[in-house]
């Protein structure tokens, strides 16, 4: 398999920021470099690299902000290489919006995990006890969480009486949220899959407008299921087949990592099967989601050179 690409070092770009998957370079006039690299997170954790994760990231990424153009304004400019996508820069909102749809996770953010704790309320409404991991909701729950190190999840009340978002703002990002949840479902059905959740970013462009942001409907910002296999895997107790990070998540787990804890469990090194295993799963729901052949391009010796020289390239 292709060497992973852990990380980029373009200084000739502009300002480098290193978020947990992506470098991200402010280039000046208006315009940000997203790099979506191999490295893999989970439990707001580095895990090393999954080779060719970043380019299918980029690729479903650009692909479904295609799709849902005409629900909201997006942030792409240009897709100059199969890595990358050029932006435009926002002024972000300093929540992220989760859209839920199944009761499940296993994040200390998940609905599950705080279900199984005793929570009934969330997104505004009360949930019957009795309920199983993995059932559907009584309808899509917006679940929003603060932007920090460490995900908090926090109400919409608190959100506009803390002046993070004003309430109309808050509306309008709740309702869109909503419309893109429900177009990614839509197209996720026509392909024998079900959206289960997603997290969106939003901000501001520079008119002002409600523009979505960072990425959209990916295996690592979303869940998604094999729709013909749930019913029978659910009858046998069996956890839903998934196209997503979740897999990986349930390694970490099956191999004694406590997320509750995470310095007082094992601390598992990712094998090559995983790896493969992963990276499998991520073009598999590329080429589900698309309907595209996943396309590795040949001869490439280093994807960190062959990204340098298609940015090169593009700015001119």
């Amino acid at each position: 398999m292709i060497e992973g690409l852990e990380g980029t070092n373009f200084s000739w770009l502009g300002d480098k920021y290193e978020g947990k998957v992506r470098d991200v370079y402010n280039c000046g006039r208006g315009e940000v470099v997203l790099i979506s690299t191999d490295r893999q997170s989970a439990f707001d954790k580095s895990w090393g690299v999954i080779p060719l994760k970043g380019q299918v990231l980029t690729q479903i990424s650009a692909w479904w902000f295609e799709k849902v153009a005409d629900v909201v304004n997006h942030h792409v400019i240009a897709n100059p290489d199969p890595n990358v996508l050029v932006v435009n820069k926002l002024d972000m909102l300093p929540v992220e919006v989760v859209v839920r749809s199944y009761l499940t996770g296993s994040t200390q953010t998940s609905i599950w995990v705080n279900y199984e704790k005793g929570e009934r309320k969330f997104g505004g409404i009360t949930l019957p006890d009795g309920m199983k991991k993995n059932d559907p909701l009584p309808t899509a729950l917006i679940t929003p969480t603060t932007k920090s190190g460490e995900d908090v999840p926090i109400t919409g009340e608190e959100i506009v009486r803390s002046g993070l978002v004003s309430k109309g703002l808050w509306e309008e990002v709740t309702e869109t949220a909503l419309r893109l949840f429900r177009r990614g479902q839509e197209i996720a059905a026509q392909n024998n899959l079900i959206l289960v959740d997603t997290k969106y970013e939003f901000g501001l462009d520079n008119n002002g407008r409600l523009t979505v942001g960072d990425e959209v409907h990916t295996p690592d910002s979303s869940r998604f299921w094999v729709a013909d296999t749930l019913e029978k895997r659910t009858s046998a107790g069996l956890p839903p087949e998934s196209l997503d990070k979740e897999f990986f998540r349930g390694w970490l787990i099956q191999q004694g990592f406590v997320p509750s804890d995470p310095s007082s469990g094992a601390q598992p090194v990712i094998t090559p099967e995983v790896q493969t295993m992963l990276s499998q799963k991520y073009i598999d729901l590329y080429q589900r989601v698309t309907r595209q052949k996943f396309v590795v391009e040949a001869g490439v010796s280093s994807v960190a050179a062959r990204i340098e020289r298609n940015l090169r390239a593009y700015f001119g």
